[in-house]
């Protein structure tokens, strides 16, 4: 992740639901080489929206939580506001 687009997409959820509500001391995980090479390219940062307690998302089990799609929405939404603001 870049610093500065991690700060931005930080900024973005705690404006959706809150500060106590956003997790910015997650470790660093290995997630996915084809969006390592996007971020070679172009600054960014990945991170998680919560959906619950459910099994994690490549897994069989792993249940999608459709109440999940606002906050997923209104963080985008927020996102391109703090990134036109910038």
């Amino acid at each position: 992740n870049h610093t500065a687009s991690t700060e931005l997409a930080a900024a973005a959820a705690r404006a959706l639901v809150g500060r106590e509500a956003v997790n910015e001391q997650v470790k660093p995980v290995m997630v996915s080489e084809d969006f390592s090479y996007m971020l070679q390219a172009r600054p960014g940062a990945f991170l998680f929206l919560g959906n619950g307690p459910t099994a994690g998302l490549h897994n069989p089990t792993y249940d999608f939580d459709d109440n999940a799609i606002p906050y997923g929405i209104g963080y985008w939404v927020n996102l391109v506001e703090g990134g036109l603001a910038g």
